[in-house]
């Protein structure tokens, strides 16, 4: 146990260390000095400027059946939202769902992981937040040790969103069997393309893309 928690560590400081090489070519073109990093695993936003850690904050992720996306992406609004939301809201480019960063009338359950996706914080945080993060910021949100399957493989069902949904539709495109966009979206497209795989596999033809589905398909856990 005590490794698997060190080895999350150091894959989280890989993640932070790898994000904040990258942000610092585009800070200085956008002179935006910041970068939020958000572990759902200790429940924590950072928030690094100019590659130094800045701030950090306790927040409430979302829950098993409404997990909070990982990946990277940019805050693209800003906007005062009611009470609900702490007054304070920004806005991710999530490609697949309406996600961001608020506050909550419900601060007692900060730090568990209860959201329906969004990011909530105490709401003295999220206004404090609020004054000086720009639109454009860029936010990098990781849970798990495996990157964009989390913490493993699960089973995805047509309607299921997801990151690991977006790595499906790029490695079927890849292989010329998908077309659609690599919007991280179960639909209909990427349910033909995925029984077209299975057919041209000699593989159970079903709309689950399931563990063994991913294996076949070329993706691996790695500890």
């Amino acid at each position: 146990m005590r490794s698997k928690s060190f080895l999350k560590f150091i894959i989280s400081i890989f993640i932070i260390f790898t994000s904040l090489v990258t942000i610092s070519s585009i800070s200085n073109y956008n002179k935006n000095p910041y970068l939020i990093y958000v572990s759902i695993d200790d429940s924590k936003l950072y928030v690094f400027k100019e590659g130094i850690l800045y701030k950090s904050y306790p927040i409430s992720p979302g829950k098993t059946s409404t997990p909070t996306p990982v990946g990277t992406f940019k805050i693209i609004s800003k906007d005062y939202w009611g009470e609900g939301f702490g007054g304070r809201w920004m806005g991710l480019n999530v490609p697949y769902g309406k996600y961001g960063i608020h506050g909550t009338i419900y601060e007692s359950y900060i730090g568990a992981h209860v959201s329906k996706g969004c990011i909530r914080m105490l709401n003295k945080d999220v206004k404090e937040l609020f004054l000086y993060i720009p639109i454009g910021t860029t936010v990098v949100i990781s849970e798990g040790i495996y990157g964009e399957f989390r913490n493993g493989f699960r089973t995805i069902y047509p309607g299921d969103t997801g990151v690991d949904v977006m790595a499906v539709q790029r490695r079927l495109k890849e292989l010329g069997f998908y077309s659609g966009s690599i919007d991280g979206k179960y639909g209909s497209a990427l349910e033909y393309a995925v029984n077209i795989y299975q057919k041209k596999n000699k593989l159970p033809v079903t709309n689950k893309i399931t563990p063994y589905l991913l294996r076949k398909m070329g993706f691996y856990l790695f500890e």
